[in-house]
């Protein structure tokens, strides 16, 4: 008998088994720790970093790490049309879209948990070079220990927006370039236009609700913590929503 649970299973097994999850996952932990470490070992008070947000400045590396997590989500989805074991996936669970939650589901609970122990390892880390420095901190301090896990949090939700492109455009190649293109390229092209409309949209697109949710300090024209959790939880429902109709409408 088929039940969620047997999905969930199933796709956790899935999940470990391809080499690829290993190496993503590797990659994001190395490159938060890696730029967190470089960042502590290189910050002087007084310099250009100095107005900088603490969490932001020690987990700057997390912008580098979400697009390997993106990788992982994109190859969750993407990849098992691209290697055909899809058809094998559907013909086992007909009703298709608990395969598509499955996925979902152990995607968020697998890189929220990484990347909240890497953030938080990656803090504490960074601080044993910033101690005597203006940029000293503690977990305990306002702020640090909700924007620690609002990092974790947005890189996940930046992931599930990635696993649902994969679900949508079955192409790793396809989903990988518009997740680059449309999440974190054209906001940039159009923060450029003067127009404060686009300004007030550019704010909750995906990369910069993260970004906002990752700072322990109000950012400058940024959109408030509550306010870029709401916009992200809608970017990545709608990324799943869409795969959800599709997988109802088509064959495979």
């Amino acid at each position: 008998m088929i039940t969620p649970a047997r999905v969930v299973r199933s796709e956790w097994h899935k999940l470990w088994t391809v080499r690829s999850t290993w190496a993503t996952l590797l990659t994001s932990v190395v490159l938060v720790l890696g730029v967190g470490v470089l960042m502590g070992v290189t910050y002087t008070s007084g310099g250009g970093d100095s107005d900088v947000d603490t969490v932001v400045l020690t987990l700057y590396g997390s912008q580098l790490g979400g697009i390997a997590l993106a990788v992982l989500g994109v190859l969750l989805t993407a990849g098992e049309y691209a290697t055909g074991l899809v058809r094998a996936t559907l013909t086992a669970v007909p009703r298709r879209l608990p395969v598509l939650w499955a996925k979902a589901a152990v995607f968020t609970g697998v890189v929220f948990t990484l990347s909240l122990l890497t953030a938080l390892l990656t803090f504490q880390v960074a601080q044993v070079f910033l101690d005597d420095t203006d940029q000293a901190a503690s977990l305990t301090d306002r702020g640090v220990l909700a924007a620690v896990a609002g990092n974790a949090a947005g890189v996940t939700l930046l992931g599930l927006v990635a696993l649902g492109l994969g679900a949508t455009l079955r192409s790793v190649p396809g989903a990988l370039g518009a997740f680059v293109g449309g999440v974190i390229v054209l906001p940039e092209v159009l923060g450029m236009l003067p127009y404060e409309g686009v300004e007030t949209l550019v704010r909750h697109f995906p990369t910069q609700a993260a970004g906002a949710l990752g700072s322990a300090t109000p950012l400058p024209d940024a959109a408030s913590p509550a306010e870029a959790l709401l916009a992200l939880v809608l970017w990545a429902t709608a990324a799943l929503a869409l795969p959800a109709a599709l997988l109802t409408r088509r064959d495979v």
